[in-house]
């Protein structure tokens, strides 16, 4: 009689992961106004939140999704081809398509099921895929989904990007590239005005996830606006869970690829429409960006005064990373700062490469001065130690 062999695996598996101190836990965290949570019965100032214009906490924005759930309920009943499609996903999508302004707008359950369930659908295993090796997860696991060829391309390298569409381009039928608007671990920005030219010029379709872009850098419609000329791009993702404090992902794009899209992805398909109450809050929030300009210039303000304390480079988002390289040192310089009532994430692989293990610092709009100074003073003397 055979063993379980499922259950050595995990068993094998989690000792692994233990020996390279990557196993995560999770614990309770209660989010408070100003950045205030209790975590582990200690009350402390986080650093490491993606609501980075605090609407997640935001009384109006509460108040709606409120005034949602008295009017519709908690759920959505069934998924959106059914009975899930409630009017305010038509509102949402408007006023998402308007800020990015296309043609047209789909809403998702998550960001992630957006990445995985466009790519899929859209790339088969006759087709090339080209993506930053740096790109989010479920990037990556669309890509592996769709049974395509999939190569990565050096972090921002345009020369290897079109070195490997040079070399690899007319042997497939259709073409993709894949990459991120803001970088999540690194918080750089893609260049996406040079990746516009080598689609066009190879005859490729251009993906872009800006799920840290949305709400906070630019015109606050996202990291495309940073340039002069704006970016051709086909397929634009964003998320509601980072700066609109809601939650859901969206696919921005032409009518007949949200067509598509509402036809043929089995992750927009075949999921449960999103709570009325989610779908009021992101509504409010987005009206909150379009009309704030002051508020969505704060997270980036305060990442800038940060980096200066501490002597990094001037960041271009609210995302500044400290590289400290060995995973045992991240998570213990992590805890010293908790000790002193700071939470910096300490983010390790698989979330990031092998020996790139880093603190991840997040600023918001509701960061103070004070908090600020206090923190950086902190990681400046305690990286002398480093050195």
């Amino acid at each position: 009689m055979q063993s379980n062999k499922i259950d050595s695996y995990i068993n094998k598996k989690l000792k692994e992961i233990s020996k390279k101190n990557q196993l995560r836990k999770i614990s309770d965290v209660h989010r408070k106004p100003k950045n205030n949570i209790t975590f582990k019965s200690n009350n402390i100032i986080s650093f490491s939140c993606n609501d980075y214009l605090g609407l997640s906490l935001n009384k109006i924005v509460i108040n709606a999704a409120k005034s949602a759930t008295n009017k519709f309920g908690v759920g959505a009943g069934a998924s959106r081809l059914i009975t899930g499609n409630n009017y305010l996903y038509s509102l949402l999508e408007t006023k998402i398509k308007n800020l990015k302004k296309t043609a047209a707008c789909c809403v998702f359950g998550s960001g992630f099921l957006a990445n995985i369930g466009v790519i899929s659908s859209l790339m088969n295993y006759k087709d090339l895929i080209l993506l930053d090796e740096l790109s989010h997860a479920s990037t990556f696991l669309g890509a592996k989904l769709s049974g395509s060829s999939v190569i990565q391309f050096k972090h921002n390298d345009m020369k290897d990007l079109e070195e490997q569409l040079y070399k690899f381009r007319n042997k497939h039928d259709k073409c993709l590239i894949l990459t991120e608007g803001v970088f999540s671990m690194d918080g750089d920005v893609s260049p996406q005005d040079k990746i516009s030219v080598l689609k066009k010029k190879y005859s490729a379709s251009f993906m872009l996830d800006d799920a840290h872009g949305l709400g906070v850098v630019g015109d606050g419609s996202g990291s495309n606006s940073l340039f002069r000329k704006k970016p051709d791009i086909d397929i634009y993702l964003g998320t509601l869970s980072k700066a609109v404090g809601s939650y859901g992902g969206f696919i921005c794009g032409k009518k007949n690829l949200i067509n598509f899209i509402i036809n043929r992805c089995r992750s927009q398909i075949y999921t449960t429409g999103l709570p009325p109450a989610v779908l009021a809050a992101s509504i409010k929030s987005l009206e909150i960006i379009k009309n704030n300009k002051n508020l969505i210039k704060k997270p980036l303000e305060n990442a800038v005064l940060f980096s200066k304390i501490v002597g990094l480079k001037t960041p271009v988002s609210p995302i500044v990373p400290i590289l400290i390289g060995d995973e045992n040192k991240t998570l213990n310089f992590s805890k010293y700062l908790n000790r002193y009532g700071y939470m910096v994430g300490a983010i390790r692989p698989p979330t990031v490469p092998e020996g790139t293990s880093r603190l991840r610092v997040a600023f918001n709009s509701s960061h103070t001065k004070e908090q600020i100074k206090n923190l950086a003073n902190l990681i400046k003397n305690k990286l002398k130690i480093y050195e």
